[in-house]
């Protein structure tokens, strides 16, 4: 089964990331070439976002992120895993995790948006 590891983080985290430099990113690098990691991808800061809504047909577009929260969705990885022990298992080895901000895993579902 697929999962998708969502990486959560606030800005007080981001900066434990960046002293822990080098290091640090040997840990994320290290999680992308295990096995069962399907993909991994970093986002940009909430601040370069756009939100689209759609009311009455009309497009509404607003800066910045859906939400105004503490932390917010940094990243990801898709994962395969047999079930959630191991999926968890994987998600525990994320600096994220323990530098102060969170990691969602989430099954996929695989079905056709159509």
């Amino acid at each position: 089964m697929k999962y998708a590891l969502l990486l959560y983080s606030s800005p007080e985290a981001n900066d434990r990331h960046l002293e822990g430099g080098d290091a640090i990113v040997a840990e994320y690098a290290a999680i992308f070439g295990a096995p069962g990691v399907v993909d991994g991808l970093r986002l940009e800061s909430p601040d370069t976002a756009t939100t689209v809504r759609v009311e009455n047909g009309e497009a509404l577009l607003s800066d910045g992120p859906y939400v105004d929260a503490k932390e917010y969705l940094g990243g990801l990885y898709v994962i395969e895993a047999d079930n959630l022990d191991a999926a968890t298992a994987i998600a525990q080895r994320v600096p994220t995790a323990r530098l102060g901000g969170a990691v969602e895993v989430r099954p996929i579902n695989e079905q056709p948006l159509s």
